[in-house]
């Protein structure tokens, strides 16, 4: 019997022993034949690397720098140039370039920026899927997605009223850098963005006035670093608007010196003032007084004959 006992008690012991719960311990030196985890789906992979939180976000570029209207007050004043020669594709490039260098480029950047929820389709974090957008433009939530057509990035001084104010004196790469400026790129609501189009600020202004004062702010910003000027209008309408909000602050930003080529004025030409006549008749071959140097005057003949110096260095009345 005790022997009979004791192998049951070792059996029970052994029993006891492989119930022990996986997760309790881990081995330290993996199984030959361990099973990898599941990697991660590429749905999953989107919620997981939300750039932004469910809080609301301001859209647009900070601005932290002197205030608006002294900026405003350093712009020239200028009638437009005419829009000759303006090509977008041609003149601010053609596409989204990467502005920061973040290997991602600017619409990518901006939709990430300004909006919250921010849902990514690749690794890098680049090329948004989802977001919200409190827009700035109408005051409008909007909950966009890809292909939705809801949103665009707007320029914030349009790129044709940039090239009228002076973009075409700035070099083809200062062009680009305008284009894919974040600091001139906003995302807003699609209808409001081609409302606006090419229009300055005395033609149009967000439907959202709460807004008013860092568009126009931005603008004034945008115009000082490319050494762009404003209209009288527009410069009238941007003051007024400041008028409501006078503590409101530009960018601090540093202006470009423009290195492209201006356009070449035509060369004025020059028109000679035809000699003077002497009165009366002139004898040819006799001298001629000094006042009467390089002017004409008629024989009895009628042939002009001119004041001029002979080889001795005499004034005669030569042809």
């Amino acid at each position: 019997m005790p022997r009979k006992l004791f192998a049951l008690l070792c059996a029970g012991i052994l029993v006891l022993a492989g119930c022990t719960t996986p997760t309790d311990s881990y081995s330290s030196s993996p199984a030959k034949n361990a099973v990898p985890a599941p990697l991660v789906s590429s749905q999953a992979l989107i919620v997981e690397r939300a750039a932004t939180s469910s809080k609301k976000v301001s859209a647009g570029a900070k601005l932290n720098g002197p205030k608006a209207t002294v900026m405003l007050k350093s712009l020239p004043v200028k009638g437009k140039a005419a829009a000759t020669g303006y090509n977008r594709n041609k003149k601010f490039g053609n596409g989204w370039k990467d502005f920061d260098g973040d290997k991602c480029d600017e619409r990518q950047d901006t939709l990430s920026r300004d909006m919250s929820k921010v849902k990514f389709k690749d690794r890098k974090k680049c090329t948004v899927a989802s977001g919200t957008l409190n827009d700035k433009y109408t005051n409008k939530r909007i909950n966009w997605k890809v292909k939705s057509g809801s949103v665009d990035i707007d320029h914030v001084v349009a790129l044709k009223n940039a090239w009228i104010s002076g973009g075409q004196k700035l070099s083809q790469s200062q062009r680009q850098a305008l284009a894919n400026d974040p600091l001139n790129l906003i995302a807003a609501d699609a209808s409001a963005n081609r409302q606006k189009g090419e229009k300055n600020t005395a033609e149009w202004l967000p439907k959202n006035k709460s807004f008013r004062c860092q568009y126009v702010a931005t603008q004034i910003s945008v115009k000082k670093k490319y050494a762009l000027s404003v209209t009288k209008a527009e410069k009238n309408a941007m003051t007024k608007v400041l008028n409501t909000c006078k503590n409101q602050k530009g960018a601090k930003v540093t202006t470009v010196k423009p290195g492209g080529s201006a356009p070449k004025a035509t060369p004025k030409k020059k028109t000679s003032k035809a000699p003077a006549t002497v009165k009366g008749t002139v004898h040819p071959g006799s001298y001629c007084k000094n006042v009467d140097k390089g002017k004409r005057g008629k024989s009895k003949a009628g042939k002009l004959y001119t004041c001029k110096y002979d080889a001795n260095g005499k004034l005669r009345w030569r042809v």
